[in-house]
């Protein structure tokens, strides 16, 4: 296998992860409410709302401080190691890009991404996680 095809694969890999992270963030807030509103006791649990609070958390901190998301820095390194321009390559690429990466001022997305963590952490208070007490393991 050339060095090419391994980078443009690990690219691929990357972004495929990339697109993973977005689905749980979005997801995420969207099962916590349906969840709710359906009484499915699991979307409330410590270790979820924290994983899901922490990922917004670092993408609204990215935006606000005007950094490049670490996954794309890495995914762009990858794909200038295998000789190839910017999402323009393989079938992978070229969807999953469409999907994860839009056209617009940077504000747009930092606004966008703060009222999305406004509405998470509104969910906290309106649907508040439990975490485990001591010997009572029941309530996750």
């Amino acid at each position: 296998m050339n060095d090419a095809l391994v980078y443009q694969s690990l690219a691929d890999a990357v972004l495929a992860l990339h697109l993973g992270i977005v689905v749980f963030v979005v997801g995420g807030l969207l099962v916590v409410i349906a969840g709710n509103l359906r009484g499915w006791r699991w979307v409330n649990a410590g270790w979820f709302r924290l994983a899901h609070l922490g990922a917004i958390g670092v993408v609204v901190a990215e935006s606000w401080l005007g950094l490049v998301c670490p996954l794309t820095t890495f995914e762009m390194w990858l794909r200038a190691k295998a000789g190839g321009s910017v999402y323009a390559g393989s079938f992978i690429e070229h969807w999953l890009g469409r999907v994860l990466y839009y056209d617009a001022p940077a504000w747009v997305f930092t606004v966008l991404y703060t009222g999305f963590a406004v509405l998470v952490a509104a969910t906290w208070w309106y649907f508040p996680p439990r975490f485990k007490r001591g010997a009572d393991k029941t309530s996750l």
